[in-house]
């Protein structure tokens, strides 16, 4: 009989392929990636695709941006990805055909999206948008939805970047694949909500020690000029 794995075990086997502390300002990004992940894996409906590839490499880079040092960085997705029980490799590169379709193709990711009677054909895409849009109880993920935001944002970066642009394309994206546009732009909204708050942790770290870099440096020279002024105070025969 095979046992379903819970996240119990999920996060031990994490914990074992990456035995290291995980910096402080990233353990909630790495933790609620191995949950909600986990979740999805374990429902029978879930399918793996090269957009939901996308989704997961994008969150994953873009909310562990300075991790220090970066040697780790990698070390964290490889775990991630061990104890998700995916290959690293081949998450990392379906990404990257994503992002270079996305890259070369700016002109027709949009209209793809948002039609997929377009007459537009890039493949593999094309197939998963089709199998997305047809799959009876497809199993939509917050990933998936990155994955398709991070789409947009590499193709169009400009209208991606305009609040209304934006909703009126995740709307007509939503309707288009038939998971309905209400929790992608929610998952859209917090997911550029939580790329700002990690940031400002992120500036806040850094001038914290910048600030304390300063003030070891102010104490440094304070400390030189004291012992220089008294040097100089000293009379030749306190100095013999």
């Amino acid at each position: 009989m095979n046992t379903v794995r819970t996240v119990s075990d999920t996060k031990k086997d994490f914990y074992l392929a990456f035995p290291k502390p995980v910096n402080q300002v990233y353990r909630r990004v790495v933790d609620e990636l191995l949950v909600e992940i986990h979740l999805l894996k374990v429902n029978q409906t879930f399918v793996y695709d090269a957009i939901f590839a996308l989704g997961f490499v994008t969150t994953f880079d873009r909310f562990t941006v300075g991790y220090k040092p970066e040697t780790d960085r990698f070390a964290v997705f490889h775990a991630l990805c061990s104890a998700l029980q995916f290959d690293s490799d081949r998450i990392r590169q379906d990404a990257a055909t994503m992002s270079d379709l996305a890259t070369r193709s700016t002109n027709e990711i949009k209209p793809l999206l948002t039609n997929l009677d377009s007459g537009i054909n890039l493949e593999p895409l094309s197939g998963q948008l089709h199998m997305i849009a047809n799959k009876e109880n497809f199993k939509y993920s917050r990933l998936l939805g990155v994955g398709l935001y991070a789409l947009l944002e590499i193709s169009n970066p400009e209208d991606i970047a305009d609040n209304a642009k934006r909703e009126e394309v995740l709307k007509l994206v939503g309707e288009t694949l038939k998971f309905g546009s209400d929790r992608l732009l929610k998952d859209i909204d917090l997911y550029r909500s939580n790329l700002d708050k990690i940031e400002q942790a992120r500036q806040m770290i850094a001038d914290m020690v910048e600030a304390e870099r300063k003030k070891r440096s102010q104490k440094e020279a304070a400390s030189v000029s004291s012992a220089t002024a008294e040097s100089a105070t000293e009379t030749p025969e306190t100095k013999a």
